[in-house]
């Protein structure tokens, strides 16, 4: 049985996971860039893509009622003000025509002290 294999655990506990994959959207919606390890990179890269289109809905929507409840949805991923707010007037418009594929995952060697495999996250 597949129980349990929907996503990596990255050997923390569920709230500690959920505030660093935030913590690392946030981080990558400011710099557009960030480097860390591959298995965080990649399940970040799927946190980023869902924020990143509920940014563009909250960025296309005519209906102020419609904005502002996809920015709120939003504001709940991220916690930050901030990052939200460029994501919604900044990040979300260059990716209008884009049906996905937000981020990009490049592989950047390995780490001189523990050889874990080192990746650039990054905005496409």
């Amino acid at each position: 049985m597949r129980h349990l294999n929907d996503h990596r655990k990255l050997g923390r506990t569920s709230a500690h996971r959920l505030a660093m994959l935030r913590n690392m959207v946030c981080s990558l919606i400011e710099h557009g860039r960030i480097v860390t390890t591959l298995p965080k990179a990649k399940e970040a890269s799927r946190y980023a893509e869902k924020c990143i289109t509920l940014g563009k809905k909250s960025a296309e929507a005519s209906d102020p009622a419609k904005k502002l409840h996809y920015r709120r949805q939003a504001m709940t991923a991220l916690h930050d003000v901030k990052a939200v707010t460029k994501l919604v007037e900044e990040v979300a418009p260059t990716y209008k025509d884009r049906k996905g594929g937000y981020t990009r995952v490049l592989k950047a060697g390995f780490r001189l002290g523990d050889h874990g495999a080192k990746a650039i996250f990054e905005l496409v």
